[in-house]
């Protein structure tokens, strides 16, 4: 895909993932209308009065980038910012859950109603480990309902960009969205 630099991500994500800083820093500073976007999109699912801010939480993406180099080079160009986005979304996800995880005195097991996803994305701190429980047992099903679930609800991306990133038609990843809903409202409502 190309940039406004006239480069591809490719050479940045190859020289990032070898702990180059100022590559990294170039990636960041491309795709961070996006990042921003995602975290915007993330946060908003949190609950009221978090100590976190989106940009916060780009910022702790960024270090957590750099501190771990957890880039994937091996895409082919096409796929690689799909799937740097991909991990970016996943790692929001963890860095959130990680700083939850001091102000957790004990997992709740709270009701859940799951319409559209966004009940599940919108689970206070002390149920983050609860819904990764859930997305684990998912996993075991199809792992590709955890990914749908995942980039549905915690990356916000459309049906298309889900399609694409499975190698599927968008009416597959439709399907797979609604497996996946179904499946987690027969789970919550079983440990009711």
């Amino acid at each position: 895909m190309q940039q406004k630099s006239g480069c591809t991500l490719a050479p940045l994500i190859n020289q990032a993932s070898q702990g180059r800083k100022t590559n990294t820093d170039q990636l960041f500073e491309l795709l961070y209308p996006e990042l921003r976007r995602m975290a915007l999109a993330r946060m908003r699912r949190e609950r009221s009065g978090h100590s976190w801010h989106p940009t916060l939480l780009v910022n702790e993406l960024y270090l957590e980038l750099l501190k771990n180099r957890a880039f994937d080079n091996s895409e082919p160009d096409a796929d690689q910012r799909q799937a740097f986005l991909g991990l970016a979304g996943f790692l929001m996800k963890r860095l959130l859950i990680l700083h939850s995880r001091p102000l957790r005195q004990r997992v709740q097991h709270q009701e859940l109603e799951v319409l559209d996803g966004s009940a599940i994305a919108s689970a206070d701190p002390e149920s983050a480990l609860y819904v990764e429980g859930l997305l684990e047992r998912l996993e075991a099903v199809d792992p590709r309902l955890r990914t749908v679930v995942e980039m549905r609800v915690f990356q916000g991306t459309t049906s298309d960009e889900i399609a694409a990133q499975l190698g599927c038609s968008t009416r597959t990843a439709g399907t797979l969205w609604s497996f996946a809903r179904q499946w987690l409202a027969t789970e919550l409502e079983s440990e009711k």
